[in-house]
């Protein structure tokens, strides 16, 4: 398959534990401008756009020499965002999701995930995810569990001390998933790892996304506000490809301060 592909970042201004917080810019930059920023560095994409139903958001996009599609207030997840833009985007065979909310994401995850698009066709959407480490993070509701199976064709790959980097997803949850009927701490040592943190980045085929509001709509993407359960109830594979260590998302006003701490010793 052609694997040209175009970055896509839903932003929105409401946020409800940090207000605004698309633009700040403690850091000199606000902080789209530095999310677009670093989406410029995966080579394999094409073009990137920001997809809002802000009008300061747009405003400020342009300032900084961006790319802005204005979608209605009214989409239910980022992902409904996209699919209210695509006629606006370019004809590319791959759409990525990008947060608006992820800085630091290194441009190699995202293009891993691209690349496993390529090397598996009969998925039709790539996700991100890393291994949970600490027991707290593994009860933390904020923090997005994935329930995973090695692709089938990874199985064979597995090398001794090593595990897959291809996986199926089969669920997400905010919950602790697996759960362990009797717990040892060493289950967090395990390899290949048992507990796996989601990283919101999604690669879709376009047809995934050109189905999208064909969909049955999904109880479980409701209650858990995890849009990507749609996606698993519908029976559409994802495939996951797991990387050393999640970039730090960007939820509160904390969160925000220690980026501006990391970005001022970087400079």
């Amino acid at each position: 398959m052609k694997c040209s592909a175009v970055i896509t970042i839903p932003a929105r201004l409401a946020s409800q534990r940090l207000p605004n917080k698309m633009l700040l810019a403690e850091t000199g930059c606000t902080l789209i401008e530095h999310t677009w920023r670093n989406a410029l560095e995966v080579s394999k994409a094409i073009d990137v756009f920001v997809i809002t139903d802000s009008d300061a958001i747009r405003q400020e996009v342009q300032r900084f020499g961006g790319k802005a599609i204005m979608t209605s207030p009214d989409a239910t997840s980022g992902t409904a965002r996209i699919v209210e833009a695509l006629p606006c985007l370019p004809d590319a065979d791959i759409v990525i999701n990008l947060q608006g909310d992820e800085p630091e994401l290194v441009p190699s995850a995202i293009e891993a995930a691209l690349a496993s698009l390529k090397e598996y066709p009969e998925a039709h959407v790539a996700t991100l995810v890393t291994p949970i480490l600490e027991k707290a993070a593994l009860h933390d509701p904020s923090i997005v569990k994935a329930e995973l199976t090695p692709w089938a064709s990874e199985s064979s790959r597995q090398e001794s001390g090593s595990y897959p980097q291809a996986w199926r997803a089969i669920t997400f949850s905010r919950a602790a998933v697996p759960a362990a009927r009797e717990w040892h701490d060493s289950l967090l040592t395990k390899t290949p790892p048992l507990f796996w943190q989601h990283i919101g980045v999604y690669a879709y085929k376009r047809s995934v996304l050109d189905n999208w509001n064909c969909l049955p709509e999904s109880t479980l993407a409701e209650l858990e506000s995890l849009e990507q359960l749609r996606l698993i109830e519908a029976g559409i594979s994802m495939i996951a490809v797991a990387i050393d260590q999640a970039a730090s998302g960007i939820d509160t006003a904390a969160d925000y301060s220690a980026f501006v701490e990391r970005f001022c010793n970087r400079s």
